[in-house]
C-alpha cells in the first residue's frame, strides 16, 4: 500500500538526513462534516450578532432625542404591531414611551350614531367623492386606487349596504381561514378583514370581544379586553360603533336585541405604553381630532357609511411593502372624509389588513409569503 508522505528539509547546519512526516488521511468523514458545520454556524452566530447589534445602535439613534420627529414615529408605530411592541422598551424607558403616546393621541368621540342622517338609497347628491369630480357612477360598487405619502390603498364603495354581512368561520376552531377563503364559502364577491382577534403563529381561530353573524352572537366576551367598540350594521342597514368597554355579556345580548344588531365585530380603543389602537374616526360627520401625530403608520383596514347608505370599505398596504410605512389615523379620516363618510370606524389593521374582490386580492397581507394571500381569519366583512 502506499504511502502519503512529504520529505521534511534538512535543517541548516546538521546532515541532511532524510525525515519523513506522515499526512493525516484517516480523518472521519463525519468529523469533516462537523467541522465545516461548525464553521459555518460560527460564521452565522457571528453576523447575527452584528446585524442585531447594528439594528440596536440604529434603534438608539433613531430614537434619541436628537430627532423627536423620527422617535415619535417609531414608538407610535411599533406599539401598534403585535409582535414588536418590545422593541420601544428596548431603546427606550416606560415614562418617555407613554409621555410619546400622551402627546401623540387623539381626542374623544363621545355618542352613538344618528340614524336620521342616513337616507339608505338616497341618489344624485354625493356623485364620485373623493376623485375630485361630481360625475353619478351607478356601478353598484365601485372600486378606486388613493394614494397617499406614505401608503397606497383602495376603496370600494358598495351602494347597497344590506350586500354587506359577516362570515364567520363558527364554530370557533383552532385555525381561521384566509379571506378569499371567507368569501367564497359564504358565495359573495368580495370583502375585507374583521375585527380583533388571536393572531399567535398565523392560527388566528380565535376573535376576541363579541361576534355576532346574521343576528346570532357567536362569541360574547366584552371585558375580554379594555376599551373595546362594537362595530356592525343592524337590521336596518345602519352601520353602528357602540362603546361597549366594562359591559358585561348579558348587557351586550340586550344591546344586540335593542339596536337590532345583525352583524358585528369588535376593535380596541386604547392608548398606553403597552398598546395604541384606535376605532372611531367620524361620528355624525365629525372628524375625531388629532394630538401630535394622532398614531403612527400601519397597513389599516377602515370600515364607514355615506348619507346615501352606502358603505366604504378601506384598506391601505405599509410596514415597507412597495417601499410605504403606510396610513396613520389622520390619513383614515382624511380619505373617509373625502368619500363622503358620516360614520367611519378603524378595523384590525398590520398585517391582517385584505382586500380580496372579484377573484382577486386587491390588497393583500404585508407578510412576504403571503403576497397575493391573506393571514388566517376568523372573521370578515363580505360583500354578497
Amino acid at each position: 500500500m502506499e504511502n502519503n508522505i512529504t520529505p521534511i528539509p534538512p535543517v541548516r547546519g546538521t546532515e541532511a538526513a532524510k525525515t519523513y512526516k506522515v499526512k493525516d488521511i484517516h480523518t472521519s468523514p463525519v468529523k469533516r462534516i462537523f467541522k465545516f458545520f461548525g464553521k459555518f454556524f460560527l460564521m452565522l452566530l457571528t453576523l447575527v450578532i452584528v446585524l442585531a447589534a447594528t439594528l440596536f445602535v440604529s434603534l438608539k439613534l433613531i430614537c434619541s432625542d436628537a430627532f423627536p420627529a423620527s422617535q415619535q414615529m417609531f414608538v407610535t408605530t411599533i406599539l401598534e404591531t403585535g409582535q414588536l411592541k418590545f422593541l420601544a422598551s428596548l431603546v427606550l424607558p416606560a415614562d418617555k414611551i407613554q409621555s410619546i403616546v400622551d402627546k401623540n393621541s387623539m381626542g374623544s368621540l363621545v355618542g352613538d350614531v344618528d340614524t336620521g342622517l342616513i337616507n339608505i338609497g338616497a341618489t344624485g347628491s354625493l356623485g364620485m367623492p373623493g376623485v375630485g369630480g361630481t360625475e353619478v357612477n351607478n356601478d353598484p360598487i365601485e372600486v378606486h386606487q388613493v394614494s397617499g405619502a406614505t401608503f397606497y390603498g383602495t376603496m370600494l364603495v358598495i351602494k347597497d349596504p344590506s350586500r354587506i354581512s359577516l362570515a364567520t368561520i363558527f364554530p370557533w376552531r383552532e385555525e381561521g381561514e384566509t379571506l378569499d377563503s371567507l368569501v367564497k364559502s359564504a358565495g359573495a364577491i368580495g370583502g375585507i378583514n374583521g375585527g380583533l382577534y388571536d393572531s399567535t403563529n398565523n392560527t388566528g381561530g380565535a376573535p376576541f370581544g363579541v361576534v355576532v353573524s346574521n343576528g346570532e352572537i357567536q362569541f360574547n366576551n366584552p371585558t375580554q379586553f379594555p376599551g373595546l367598540v362594537l362595530i356592525g350594521f343592524t337590521e336596518d342597514n345602519i352601520l353602528e360603533i357602540i362603546d361597549i368597554n366594562k359591559m358585561s355579556a348579558s348587557t351586550i345580548e340586550k344591546l344586540i336585541r335593542d339596536r337590532k344588531i345583525r352583524d358585528a365585530v369588535t376593535f380596541q380603543e386604547e392608548a398606553s405604553d403597552s398598546n395604541n389602537h384606535f376605532v372611531q374616526l367620524i361620528l355624525n360627520g365629525e372628524a375625531r381630532e388629532m394630538n401630535g401625530m394622532g398614531s403612527g403608520l400601519n397597513p389599516r383596514t377602515a370600515i364607514g357609511q355615506r348619507a346615501d347608505g352606502a358603505v366604504l370599505m378601506f384598506v391601505t398596504d405599509g410596514r415597507g411593502k412597495s417601499g410605504h410605512l403606510g396610513a396613520s389615523a389622520a390619513d383614515l379620516i382624511s380619505v373617509m372624509s373625502d368619500f363622503g363618510a358620516v360614520n367611519a370606524a378603524n378595523l384590525d389593521g398590520g398585517s391582517s389588513s385584505c382586500m380580496y374582490y372579484d377573484g382577486e386580492y386587491l390588497m393583500s397581507s404585508v407578510t412576504f409569503y403571503y403576497t397575493n394571500s391573506s393571514w388566517k381569519l376568523p372573521t370578515g366583512f363580505i360583500i354578497k
